[in-house]
């Protein structure tokens, strides 16, 4: 295999696992279940049908157009890492000591709003985007979009057995796990950020 696939391969799967994190499927999925309790399968297979696209145009218009939008406004990436790592660092301590109060919304079309964003994609996952396109490229950053997205509609089309493995214990302890390495992944973002300012200066 090409020195230059193996590289492209390397990145995909560094960029794939802060993406998953951001998005905490797990800490998500006892929201969806509550929002779609009561509706018909068919119901539900929309409902995850429009969440998934919806989080997927959000992530790819701003994997497109938001380094322009960094250049327009004078921002620089590493400006961002430490901004973002903040707000990264914010939304997991948050879900670690207020789990009850993650992001909760009504809607008439919550496959869209909340589900497609914040819920799948908020602000945490338009943070590691941004950065991770800087870091790794865009199609390293781009096939783990899919592939993330891949994994949200799966885990929500057999969200009530993916429930009964884990059991209600479980899903809060996997919740809690994914909030603790999103705040390593802030850590470090905040980290680099500020040893490429001091290294530009």
């Amino acid at each position: 295999m090409p020195l230059f696939e193996l590289r492209e391969l390397h990145n995909f799967f560094l960029a794939l696992i802060p993406i998953f994190v951001a998005i905490d499927v797990i800490a998500i999925l006892p929201i969806f279940l509550s929002m779609t309790e009561g509706l018909a399968a068919d119901e539900k297979k929309i409902i995850v049908r429009q969440s998934v696209i919806t989080a997927f145009i959000v992530s790819i218009c701003f994997l497109a157009i938001g380094k322009f939008i960094f250049g327009a406004l004078g921002i620089t990436v590493s400006d961002f890492k430490i901004a973002g790592g903040i707000v990264l660092l914010v939304l997991a301590i948050n879900d670690l000591l207020f789990p009850e109060k993650r992001r909760m919304f009504e809607g008439s079309s919550i496959g869209v709003v909340p589900l497609g964003m914040p819920l799948i994609v908020g602000p945490g996952v338009l943070t590691t985007i941004i950065i991770l396109v800087d870091t790794y490229g865009y199609l390293p950053t781009l096939f783990s979009i899919i592939i993330n997205l891949f994994i949200v509609w799966i885990t929500f089309i057999r969200s009530n057995t993916i429930v009964n493995m884990l059991g209600e214990n479980g899903a809060k302890a996997s919740a809690k796990v994914m909030s603790i390495f999103l705040a390593a992944i802030a850590v470090m973002m905040i980290r680099r950020g500020i040893f490429e300012l001091i290294s530009s200066q």
